[in-house]
């Protein structure tokens, strides 16, 4: 533990502030700069939710998952949006972070192919280069269960290659460096809107594998209820709000205001927004917004733990997450 917190000292995201929060100041750490994938905090933003609530909401964006686990364990962001896998590990490190709100239900990742690819199973990758974003992202864990499922072992069977993301991946799949890729949503769809099309090869079983949450520090949860439950209650109405077709043109002007490049192409933002709101809809509206089931994360650990990602299962999962702050977040 020691050594992970002399780690993160040293570790270079200074972009963040050093110094602590004040009272309904959120940093919000992001593993990417897309604001596209954060859809319920860009509309919460753009509509002045969070100002009525009385929180000041700010999002810087690092380099994957794991940096975003580093703001939040040194104190530099309040709360994050990491994977499930790097969340996962980080907690058998000892790190106490928490999982608080389900914001993709649905997997944000896939393992994809060139369309006519004779790859058409993740068994038939054996001896094949996987392209990944990041070393240390969701992604990577990610794939890396669907190919120990597979009876596939890295650095044996398969070779993982990081070539970024889908913009970059497009320049890895027609130079041949890459025969498949571990996406995210948005990186499919880059992928696609620059001519390579994609056969998606990711075994049902994985599609139902949630993707990146929102996740804090408990420390910070247990000191800051009502900030927490404040940023909760617009964060909710965000989501309701971008779900609505009605609100699509002010949506998308609230995400150019986050990141210009992402609606330069209007239909293709428009195309990524729809994908984006189907996998961030609950599976069951009843139990609220950002609701998590003990089942899901098993599914998860279990991948984990077969894969090498995690030695071994956690002593009690259910501390990883938290649905606390559900009912209030959703006004019940």
């Amino acid at each position: 533990m020691d050594h992970f917190k002399g780690w993160i000292a040293a570790s270079a995201f200074a972009i963040l502030s050093s110094q602590a929060a004040f009272a309904g100041d959120i940093t919000v750490a992001v593993p990417n700069p897309s604001a596209v994938l954060l859809l319920p905090i860009i509309a919460a933003q753009g509509e002045g939710y969070f100002e009525d609530e009385g929180v000041n909401v700010t999002i810087e964006a690092l380099n994957g998952s794991g940096a975003v686990i580093q703001a939040l364990a040194a104190g530099q962001a309040q709360i994050g949006n990491p994977g499930a896998g790097p969340l996962l590990q980080a907690r058998s490190r000892g790190v106490e972070i928490t999982n608080i709100y389900r914001l993709n239900p649905l997997s944000s990742f896939s393992i994809v192919v060139k369309e006519g690819s004779e790859i058409t199973s993740a068994d038939q990758l054996k001896g094949k280069v996987i392209g990944i974003g990041t070393a240390d992202g969701s992604e990577s864990a990610f794939a890396r269960s669907i190919l120990t499922e597979a009876g596939l072992e890295e650095g044996k069977d398969f070779t993982f290659l990081v070539v970024g993301d889908g913009g970059q991946a497009t320049a890895g799949f027609l130079r041949g460096d890459i025969d498949a890729y571990a996406a995210a949503t948005n990186d499919a769809a880059i992928l696609n809107a620059r001519g390579v099309k994609l056969t998606n090869i990711t075994p049902d079983k994985f599609k139902t594998f949630f993707g990146n949450a929102l996740a804090a520090m408990q420390p910070y949860l247990d000191e800051n209820k009502s900030d927490v439950e404040a940023f909760g209650r617009a964060l909710v109405k965000g989501a309701k709000w971008a779900a609505d077709p009605a609100n699509r043109e002010a949506l998308i002007q609230h995400i150019g205001a986050e990141n210009p490049q992402e609606v330069e192409d209007k239909e293709f933002a428009n195309a990524l927004i729809d994908q984006i709101i189907i996998r961030q809809t609950p599976f069951d509206a009843s139990l609220g917004y950002g609701y998590q089931d003990l089942d899901a994360w098993k599914a998860w650990e279990e991948s984990l733990v077969a894969s090498g990602e995690l030695e071994k299962p956690l002593e009690d999962l259910s501390v990883v997450y938290t649905n606390d702050f559900i009912d209030t977040w959703n006004g019940k």
